[in-house]
């Protein structure tokens, strides 16, 4: 009973390191569009003013950075929940019928 506490507690926390390192990786991808893009217009704006270019790397890494958000906080958590659960519950079954 001891060790299936443990291993409860021990699933739970990896699932929390994983949220937080996905958390992470989202926001430091967030923080570095924040950081660049302006840095492209300015440096487009300067050089050729008559050519705008920087909406196309705006455009490309947000719509990298839209897919990043979905995947970090919507779309697919409850699946994957319950597919972590059904599992967890055909291998609980599988080793008592051993």
């Amino acid at each position: 009973m001891e060790n299936l506490s443990f291993n409860k507690e021990n699933l739970a926390y990896e699932r929390a390191a994983k949220r937080v390192r996905d958390l992470k990786g989202f926001y430091g991808n967030l923080t570095s569009y924040c950081m660049v893009i302006p840095f492209l217009i300015i440096l487009n704006f300067l050089t050729s003013p008559n050519h705008l270019w920087f909406y196309w790397p705006m455009l490309g890494w947000g719509i990298g950075i839209a897919a990043h958000a979905v995947n970090t906080f919507g779309i697919g958590k409850d699946w994957e929940e319950k597919k972590i659960k059904e599992l967890m519950e055909a291998e609980r079954k599988n080793s008592k019928s051993l």
